[in-house]
């Protein structure tokens, strides 16, 4: 089965929202009290999967907010390298800065995130900053939900998230639960569900899809029969090391396995998953073998350092379908 996409837009995906900096510690195995040293990257949901589809050769676009000092300078310098259109990326006027996210890998298993988000640039997107003309230029609209975490992000992507229904655009809503953002799990799901029942794409893990229910076990057919009854027509809820599932409104179940690597960190793979499975629908491919690429390309990506910087090109994803692919008839 493959997903359908209005063709005649110029740009493959325009995402909204976060856009900050990553600062990963180069010292491993050790807490973060005693690391000194770590390596600056460009991080955020939305960011990392604009990046990340970006070198996969989709035309991606981004529209946020921008502190006006040196790491904004640096994340919108950094994106355009890459290949985004940063046309609609807005700098801040009113003094607030970049969001930052110190990384601690203690071992594969045990990894953290110190999050600095207090009145950071990226939730001081407004709605009037929101152009309809760009938006119907995509054929996926990307929307993470820390951007609904506050106002006046909050209206600005619900506003995005308006024009693109009205102009046959595809929405993507990438769960991306962060805790310390939100007032409240209340609060969390109401918005939660507001805009996945308006999305064509839901995409999180088990846990995310509990915030979205506000239970603390929650089941995948209860959270698809509701949602089928709206907008989605397509759902992947991942599980981890147990892998993912893809359940489309048809009645289709794809399931994808996760493929074993060498971990380095735990942080990345779910940016690094929705780029490459957004990639392969885009281009055309099954649901499927959507599912093969979103798992190589998480694979890859906590094999490595980075988040937005690891993000692998489509033939170091294929490389590894096929070698894992090799091993299963070996």
């Amino acid at each position: 089965m493959k997903y359908e996409f209005n063709l005649e837009r110029e740009y493959d995906m325009i995402a909204i929202g976060r856009a900050c900096i990553d600062l990963n510690a180069v010292e491993y195995n050790r807490p973060m009290e005693e690391t000194m040293t770590f390596h600056k990257y460009v991080g955020g949901s939305p960011a990392n999967i604009a990046i990340g589809s970006s070198k996969l050769g989709l035309k991606a676009g981004f529209i946020g907010k921008l502190a006006d000092d040196q790491h904004g300078r640096f994340i919108k310098q950094y994106m355009k390298s890459v290949g985004i259109d940063t046309s609609n990326m807005v700098v801040d006027t009113e003094g607030h800065k970049t969001g930052l996210a110190f990384t601690e890998i203690k071992s594969p298993e045990e990894c953290s995130i110190l999050m600095y988000r207090d009145d950071v640039a990226d939730l001081y997107l407004s709605p009037s900053e929101v152009n309809e003309d760009y938006i119907k230029k995509a054929k996926i609209l990307l929307v993470s939900g820390t951007a609904l975490a506050k106002s006046p992000s909050r209206e600005a992507v619900l506003k995005a998230v308006r024009l693109a229904k009205q102009n046959d655009v595809k929405i993507v809503f990438e769960l991306d639960y962060r805790p310390y953002t939100w007032e409240s799990t209340e609060e969390t799901a109401v918005y939660y569900s507001l805009v996945a029942e308006q999305s064509n794409v839901v995409i999180g893990t088990r846990d995310e899809f509990n915030v979205m229910e506000n239970v603390q076990v929650g089941n995948n057919e209860d959270r698809i029969r509701y949602l089928f009854n709206y907008s989605p027509d397509l759902i992947v809820i991942k599980h981890g090391v147990e892998g993912s599932y893809a359940y489309a409104k048809s009645g289709e179940t794809f399931r994808g396995h996760a493929y074993l690597t060498k971990v380095l960190k735990t942080f990345g793979a779910g940016d690094s998953f929705a780029s490459a499975f957004l990639y392969a629908l885009v281009t055309g491919k099954e649901i499927d073998s959507a599912l093969k690429y979103a798992s190589a390309s998480a694979a890859i990506v906590v094999s490595k350092h980075s988040s937005s910087e690891a993000m692998p090109t489509v033939e170091e994803i294929e490389q590894l379908i096929a070698e894992h692919e090799a091993k299963q008839y070996c």
